[in-house]
């Protein structure tokens, strides 16, 4: 029993994996690149085992994406990361407010919106979202099921089509992985246009 779930275990990440769209990968590429290019910021969040998710992706990325230590890094925060902040903001504003409110403090026109989300549907996410719509910021969006409401507001989606939260969110690591490892392997990609 423990081999058969082992393998449809394996097999269920392997058929998302191979699901998911290279040329939205390949356009979010291009829009975290633009946004190094141009100095702009990029804002990760998510809930939950997202917010993990956002977090260790800026850490990584952060860190690791830019090789040259002649170059500057990529200019990135996670908004999942205050503790103070979020349930501050969740406390006396709303909960669907605990990213948003942090936004209009930080972000401009044409910065980064990174949205990571197993459903797709977390109010907090979306009004995020909404905002970085109204400030005329791209965004990146990272879900599961069917993309979920966030994706509606995405210039890239990346769906794990997977209905189970702790293989969307492997999926959703492995994403966030290969977006360091092809920042580290192709510099050129910062390279001013």
């Amino acid at each position: 029993m423990e081999h058969k779930f082992f393998d449809d275990y394996w097999k269920d990440l392997g058929n998302a994996f191979g699901s998911l769209d290279r040329d939205a990968f390949c356009r979010a590429v291009e829009i975290l690149s633009g946004a190094y290019r141009n100095g702009k910021q990029i804002f990760c969040v998510g809930n939950g085992g997202s917010a993990a998710t956002a977090n260790h992706f800026v850490c990584d990325f952060g860190k690791n994406a830019v090789s040259d230590p002649s170059r500057p890094r990529f200019r990135m925060i996670s908004l999942s990361d205050n503790v103070e902040k979020i349930t501050a903001f969740g406390n006396d504003v709303a909960f669907d407010e605990i990213f948003r409110q942090q936004l209009i403090n930080l972000m401009d026109e044409g910065d980064v919106l990174l949205a990571i989300s197993a459903s797709g549907n977390s109010p907090d996410l979306v009004r995020a979202c909404e905002y970085a719509r109204e400030k005329k910021g791209r965004i990146i969006t990272v879900s599961g099921y069917d993309g979920g409401k966030i994706r509606t507001f995405a210039d890239v989606s990346l769906v794990a089509h997977l209905e189970s939260y702790e293989q969307i969110e492997d999926i959703h690591m492995i994403i966030m992985h290969m977006f360091v490892c092809w920042f580290k392997t192709h510099p050129e990609s910062l390279a001013a246009v």
